[in-house]
């Protein structure tokens, strides 16, 4: 499991993201690099990483379900995740 402090980095990564997203698709529409460059760098959507929403793991992550695998494999085994079944042929 991941340590709190880089949850919450990632978190704060987000927050900030969604706060300039319009100013920033403003400036990169008008060509102003400088005004760009001036954006808190968190800002930027591509320091963004993918972390699993219960462990916070940054690696194996499943985007349709938000979780990584470790934790995925856990709850569909526990039957927690509807429609997922174990496969069998």
């Amino acid at each position: 499991m991941a340590k709190e402090s880089i949850k919450a980095r990632e978190r704060k990564r987000e927050a900030l993201v969604a706060k300039y997203a319009t100013k920033r698709a403003a400036l990169k529409a008008a060509g102003d690099y400088l005004g760009l460059d001036k954006l808190p760098k968190n800002a930027s959507p591509v320091r963004l990483h993918n972390r699993c929403k219960l462990t916070g793991r940054p690696r194996g992550y499943m985007r349709k379900f938000g979780i990584s695998r470790v934790t995925f494999r856990e709850m569909a085994s526990a039957g927690k995740i509807p429609g997922v079944t174990k496969a069998s042929w």
